[in-house]
């Protein structure tokens, strides 16, 4: 067995999960349909009932005038920006090094639409007004990720988000928000998604991640942003003729999870005190702001691979199914919650940290 795959089984065959809502099954599409009727028409080609008042139900969320459905962020994302790099006239943006269009899009904005990115601040941090004010190189757009994923779902505070917005606003340069994860942060914020979104121009939010969909993306803004984002949507072949399953997942579990994230954004500052209390391990933020942290061991990975594995199979229950290598002698995981964890008996959770606690290295 490769080194990997142990510990992905020890988690795959634990009787409770830490986080998530669950297997991505057929299951979530068969429960999403349940009180479909048969004759519901599908949409075609990004017209039709079904699309169109989905469409209507977010940009109504978000504050926005309008919103269209993409079977994809990367796409829905690097969309948005050619809009307004567009209307600028000038092919650059400004986003963080750890942005996913900079990590994880095969420089899908550079080698597609030829747009030049700036990066700003450390990557081991968020975005701050200085970083922004502090720009020598004119740009079109700012994108801004809420959370910041890949440093543990940090955030700015409030008020740094509406320095940015004003300044932006100033300067007539326009403000991305990816909310990926917008409504995971709503809590932390003690805000609407309308009053977070009114601070951008145009948002991204995804319909998979804490929504839990079958998959697929908004963009929300102007009427004229919202006509734009369409036309590039058939250039990028995203007009699929019916998007439906998608939509239908999505209203769905957006109704099912959208009241339930101050008890996701509660369990994971929960969980985090856990992990924490362990000697070794620490959690990035210490105290979560959204439904996500990331959990350190300051051990090697093979080693603490071992040891979640002995834990995960003595305790019944799974804390990761994967170990990333930061550096040498140091890994991590991520967490997010979900509807899982509030099935797991709360004596279960003690006995597992408390093997993780006598297993673990010191």
């Amino acid at each position: 067995m490769e080194k990997s795959d142990f510990l992905k089984e020890s988690f795959e065959t634990a009787q409770f999960q830490l986080g998530g809502h669950g297997k991505r099954d057929a299951a979530i599409l068969k429960e999403a349909f349940g009180q479909v009727e048969d004759a519901m028409p599908s949409d075609h080609y990004g017209n039709g009932e079904v699309i169109e008042d989905f469409q209507l139900k977010i940009a109504k969320l978000l504050g926005k005038e309008a919103a269209v459905f993409f079977p994809s962020g990367t796409m829905a994302q690097q969309i948005a920006l050619r809009i307004w790099c567009d209307e600028k006239k000038l092919k650059k943006v400004a986003y963080h090094p750890l942005s996913h269009l900079e990590i994880h899009e095969e420089d899908g904005l550079k080698e597609l639409h030829h747009i030049d990115s700036v990066l700003l601040a450390d990557k081991g941090r968020v975005i701050e007004i200085e970083d922004i004010t502090a720009l020598n190189e004119e740009v079109a757009c700012i994108l801004l990720e809420l959370p910041q994923r890949e440093i543990g779902g940090q955030l700015p505070n409030y008020e740094t988000l509406v320095e940015i917005s004003n300044w932006c606003r100033e300067k007539g340069v326009k403000l991305h928000l990816d909310g990926a994860r917008l409504f995971e942060v709503l809590p932390y914020y003690e805000k609407s998604a309308a009053e977070v979104a009114g601070l951008f121009d145009s948002v991204y939010i995804s319909l998979y991640k804490g929504i839990g969909g079958i998959a697929g993306a908004v963009l929300a803004g102007s009427p004229g942003f919202a006509e734009q984002s369409k036309v590039w949507k058939r250039r990028h072949g995203g007009d699929l003729i019916s998007l439906y399953p998608y939509i239908v997942s999505a209203d769905y579990y957006l109704d099912k999870r959208l009241d339930k994230m101050e008890q996701y954004f509660r369990e994971a500052k929960e969980l985090a005190a856990s992990f924490n209390a362990c000697e070794e391990v620490s959690t990035l933020p210490l105290v979560p702001v959204s439904n996500m942290f990331h959990v350190y061991f300051q051990q090697p990975k093979e080693q603490i691979a071992r040891v979640l594995a002995e834990v995960q199979k003595q305790s019944g229950v799974g804390f990761t199914s994967y170990l990333k290598e930061e550096t040498e002698g140091n890994c991590y995981f991520e967490v997010s919650m979900g509807d899982l964890y509030t099935a797991i008996p709360k004596e279960k959770i003690a006995y597992a940290f408390q093997v993780l606690a006598q297993k673990i290295p010191s």
